[in-house]
């Protein structure tokens, strides 16, 4: 019996960034939040002139500072970006203990903006939900897909829960659990029926108590004389064809019963007319003398000394 055990997944709560805090000036704001929007526009424009896009947004940012500091406003930078290590002037979105320019902080996978949702860390790194799960998460054996839940623990493997089945019949295994074949898991009743060693007798599955003979299992109630069903109280057993059998039922199908006593007969032997005799009771069916072999005669089936046939029937 194998043992299985039922855990969450190591699935950490999805994080989420700090909500992106404002200047105190609002019109500073709203510039630097409309420089933003235009940022694209100006990339093209400047690639249209051979400039590099970022020496544009340099320039204008270095522009807009210094108009503001005429007008008697300081621009302190709200942080360094993260992931461009620049200075962030405007919105600033905080997370895994670092700022960053919202539109900078992505998916270390797939490239996504995580600005506006939550989002999964792993070694530093932010990861979104899909990209994560199929990343760290554990492998369902039967499935290969991520667990993003519960896991089951079984055969040194994991699980999805409803993927966990006898691999026989599919049947879900319950609170009698399962046993192990080669790998595999299977149900009770299956395995004993695919795996279980068979009662020479019944062909029912052996499962405790049972007896060795004649090259194979039984139950100990179907070990019996296969002609007359009595057990082997005595421990012996006569073997025919495979077959147990009682000494009695062993002579008859083997044709070594005395025609006189109804016995097997086991050691000596007389054989007349096509039966046999223990010697004592190869005898004369009317004066119940011995008979000589070859000095009888035979009427149905009794044996007559030849004086007592010739009486009785002459």
């Amino acid at each position: 019996l194998s043992a299985m055990s039922s855990t969450p997944a190591r699935d950490p709560k999805p994080l989420l960034p700090s909500p992106p805090r404002t200047e105190a000036a609002s019109q500073l704001d709203e510039l630097l939040a409309d420089l933003g929007h235009t940022q694209s526009k100006l990339a093209a424009a400047g690639q249209g002139a051979g400039v590099p896009a970022e020496s544009v947004l340099d320039n204008m940012l270095d522009s807009l500072t210094r108009d503001l500091q005429e007008l008697g406003i300081t621009a302190a930078p709200a942080g360094v970006c993260a992931a461009c290590r620049k200075p962030i002037a405007g919105k600033v979105l905080t997370a895994l203990g670092k700022t960053w320019h919202p539109e900078h902080f992505t998916c270390a996978h797939c490239g996504r903006e995580l600005d506006k949702g939550p989002f999964f860390e792993q070694g530093g790194r932010a990861f979104c939900e899909e990209d994560y799960h199929q990343a760290f998460s554990p492998r369902c054996a039967y499935c290969a897909g991520p667990i993003r839940e519960k896991v089951l623990t079984a055969l040194e493997q994991t699980w999805h829960p409803e993927h966990f089945f006898c691999a026989h019949c599919g049947k879900v295994f319950g609170d009698e659990g399962f046993l192990e074949r080669n790998g595999k898991p299977y149900c009770h009743q299956d395995f004993l029926a695919m795996f279980a060693p068979k009662c020479q007798g019944c062909e029912r599955p052996v499962m405790d108590n049972y007896l060795s003979a004649l090259q194979g299992v039984w139950h100990t109630e179907c070990f019996v004389c296969t002609e007359c069903l009595t057990g082997f109280s005595s421990g012996s057993f006569f073997e025919l064809e495979g077959r147990p059998y009682c000494e009695l039922h062993f002579h008859q199908r083997q044709g070594t019963i005395c025609h006189g006593c109804g016995r097997p007969v086991t050691g000596r032997c007389i054989t007349a007319a096509g039966r046999r005799y223990h010697p004592e009771h190869f005898i004369c069916s009317y004066c119940m003398c011995r008979l000589q072999k070859g000095t009888f005669s035979e009427c149905g089936d009794k044996m007559y000394c030849q004086p007592c046939h010739d009486k009785l029937f002459l």
